[in-house]
């Protein structure tokens, strides 16, 4: 089955071809480094590394390029309001962002390059636009010139006469258009500057995308991301200038992940709903984030809330229980011939494999391939509950390899199955029972059991129940886990 993708300029399914065969150029608008990563910003970079993920899986060689904008009005203004330098300030978040995109499993790009390690480029590609008659010098300011572009606005399916109805754009009468945009801002007093040949200034937003992402992946590269809010008018803005300076086609295939809203609200901090990464995993998982994350199709709408989380826990426990039960039912037994066994019931496995690769391949849907692990995990307690023999064991096998594999593809069950479920739902450290309290507990049930004294055992595990502790007795001997 071939890889498709929806690309966002065509607002159509296309066959995935790039223009290197085996070589993917994805190129992903970071962020601009003023505060904490929230909730929308865990959903793009999830997004993009399961994208990323799988495209390594295909047998692709990924170049991904990832930018920090860290000069920017935001960051001027933050770091004043403080009373930081605009560096040190930039510096703490982008420290910030890497903590937070290492909690949930998202896998480095191979570059992360940062707008002021290019204003050289950056000034070379604003004179190019001046040069070419797209862009123009208004008191140190240089703008792009819209009009200049026929095709403005053929990314996100707008006109210009549209725009221009109902723009919400800062009134200046300098300017030829009121969509024209900034390419190079001239410095206020007070405010960091670079020397240019239109006076000291700094880059406007949109440049520095396109040139970051050409020097790195060439004129015309093959994936550009971002989240939807991105699409106009960065995205569009991006296009324009990139095309104009070089009269060749800016990237192949452009990719945006849906919003994110908060109890089926707009996430705003004017509504209070506002949740950075950091809020959220103190009293989350980062793995029971990802697969929440993970649970709809990227271009989707996104619901977040306190019920998704714990559905999302719940479902993770429900896939390490089954990983577990399934090694230890397995033992030392290697998938040896389970094809030649039972072939019948081998393929009910593999085809959930395929399933899974099937979602993946159309348009990377993470919420089918997720269906096809939760598939997996159904077939492997059927397994479990069945009577021990070598074929069954070689089935189970089976059944665990791939949903680790699978798994992993996702970003997901990397961890010890029995020790990720002794913490998955334990409460936060001084809430709650102790786990070396809980061990003794089982302890003592077992003697209990073993002088035959099961009043006692069961009144052990009445306790333990109370206190949110379900047990499972198994061959392999008693396991515990906190309570959903």
């Amino acid at each position: 089955m071939s890889l498709t993708i929806y690309n966002s300029q065509t607002r159509n399914k296309e066959e995935f071809v790039t223009a290197q065969p085996g070589r993917v150029r994805m190129y992903v608008c970071g962020v601009t480094v003023y505060d904490h990563p929230h909730i929308g910003h865990a959903r793009c970079y999830v997004a993009f590394d399961a994208i990323h993920r799988h495209l390594k899986a295909r047998g692709y060689t990924v170049e991904y390029v990832r930018n920090f904008t860290d000069i920017d009005d935001k960051i001027i203004k933050r770091a004043g309001e403080l009373g930081q330098d605009w560096r040190a300030l930039a510096q703490r978040f982008i420290v910030s962002f890497t903590e937070d995109m290492n909690a949930l499993g998202v896998l480095p790009p191979t570059l992360e390059p940062k707008a002021t390690e290019h204003i050289p480029e950056i000034i070379a590609a604003v004179r190019g636009l001046v040069d070419k008659g797209h862009a123009y010098v208004v008191d140190g300011d240089v703008y792009f010139a819209v009009q200049s572009f026929a095709a403005y606005g053929h990314l996100s399916g707008r006109t210009l006469e549209d725009m221009q109805a109902g723009a919400r754009v800062e009134v200046d009468a300098r300017k030829q258009n009121p969509m024209d945009f900034a390419l190079w801002k001239s410095s206020k007093p007070g405010e960091p500057w670079w020397e240019s040949p239109w006076g000291p200034g700094r880059p406007g937003w949109h440049i520095e995308c396109s040139v970051m992402s050409q020097k790195y992946l060439g004129v015309t590269f093959d994936i550009h991301g971002g989240g939807k809010d991105l699409l106009f008018p960065h995205h569009e803005n991006e296009v324009a200038q990139a095309e104009a300076l070089t009269g060749q086609p800016f990237a192949r295939y452009w990719v945006h992940n849906g919003f994110v809203n908060v109890n089926n609200e707009k996430m705003s901090k004017s509504l209070g709903n506002f949740f950075t990464i950091k809020d959220i995993l103190k009293h989350t998982r980062p793995e029971t984030l990802r697969l929440f994350l993970l649970g709809k199709h990227y271009r989707s709408p996104l619901d977040f809330s306190d019920d998704a989380l714990r559905d999302a826990a719940a479902g993770l426990q429900r896939l390490y229980t089954a990983l577990r039960d399934a090694q230890a039912a397995a033992g030392e037994m290697r998938q040896g011939q389970p094809l030649l066994q039972e072939p019948e019931r081998a393929k009910e496995i593999l085809e959930q494999v395929e399933a899974f690769e099937r979602g993946m391949d159309d348009d990377f849907n993470t919420a089918a391939a997720l269906g096809a692990l939760f598939g997996l995990a159904r077939v492997a307690n059927r397994l479990v509950g069945e009577a021990k023999t070598e074929a069954r064991d070689s089935l189970l096998a089976l059944a665990a390899t791939n949903l680790r594999q699978l798994g992993g593809r996702l970003g997901l069950l990397q961890s010890d199955p029995q020790e990720f479920l002794q913490g998955q739902e334990a409460p936060a450290a001084g809430e709650g029972p102790d786990p070396a309290w809980i061990e003794q507990k089982i302890a003592d049930r077992q003697a209990a059991r073993k002088a035959k004294n099961f009043a006692e055992a069961d009144r052990i595990r009445d306790e333990l129940k109370a206190r949110g502790v379900a047990l499972e007795d198994s061959p392999q001997g008693t396991r515990w886990r906190m309570e959903a």
